[in-house]
């Protein structure tokens, strides 16, 4: 998944962009809320995670403004404060969740989880592409049923092919959808993480499941298309 974090406390913000990208996620971080407010209306994110309490424009209006102009991005706000009027003041402005500080991380996982699926069809957490599996929640992959260590990014690059398998996958669908906004990528950087990924995947004479398509992009599959 793909989250806005929009937070002043580099900390804060560092430590969530850490811990979430080594989950396989993908971290837009903003430390304003003009800012925030003008990255959540440029780009496609499935969380925002907005404080309240940020510089230049309060998270409660950055909320309220992405609401009023049709934005249905699930926003999660971070608060200091959880007094009933505090709560029902961040979910009047649009926010469909909060999450005092300090938290436990493991519950903002689950809390964006939820949200994520409000959002639209639940997708699918265990995905399979001939034999490989992939359960998107406890992060474990196989092939033919022998245990396959993969990186967070490698982890991120596997649920987009398998999500998107059997279609082309372009440069630039990879680029937007799996790194960061601000991110310089060399020329060759995609290349190379396919190429650890497919060393990982593809073993022992297994059957090859990315086809590099020159020119173009990948497709991700088996040759006969199981």
């Amino acid at each position: 998944m793909k989250f806005l974090v929009v937070e002043d406390d580099v900390k804060l913000s560092a430590l969530l962009a850490r811990g979430l990208s080594r989950s396989g996620h993908i971290v837009d971080l903003e430390c304003d809320g003009q800012s925030g407010q003008e990255a959540a209306c440029s780009g496609t994110y499935d969380v925002i995670i907005l404080d309240i309490m940020v510089p230049k424009k309060s998270g409660l209006s950055v909320a309220r403004d992405l609401r009023s102009t049709g934005n249905p991005t699930p926003i999660l706000i971070l608060t200091a404060r959880d007094t009933p009027e505090d709560v029902v003041a961040g979910l009047d402005a649009g926010a469909d969740d909060y999450l005092r500080k300090p938290f436990a991380f493991s519950e903002l996982e689950a809390r964006l989880r939820t949200l994520a699926r409000r959002a639209g069809v639940p997708p699918r957490t265990v995905l399979r592409v001939g034999n490989l599996t992939f359960d998107t929640t406890s992060k474990h992959v196989e092939r033919d049923g022998r245990a396959i260590q993969l990186t967070g990014r490698e982890m991120a690059y596997l649920e987009y092919f398998m999500r998107n398998a059997g279609i082309v996958v372009t440069r630039a669908m990879l680029e937007n959808a799996l790194w960061n906004r601000d991110t310089e990528l060399s020329s060759n950087a995609i290349e190379v993480y396919v190429r650890r990924l497919r060393s990982k995947i593809e073993f022992d004479g297994m059957p090859p499941l990315i086809t590099t398509l020159h020119g173009i992009g990948y497709r991700f599959g088996s040759p006969s298309g199981c």
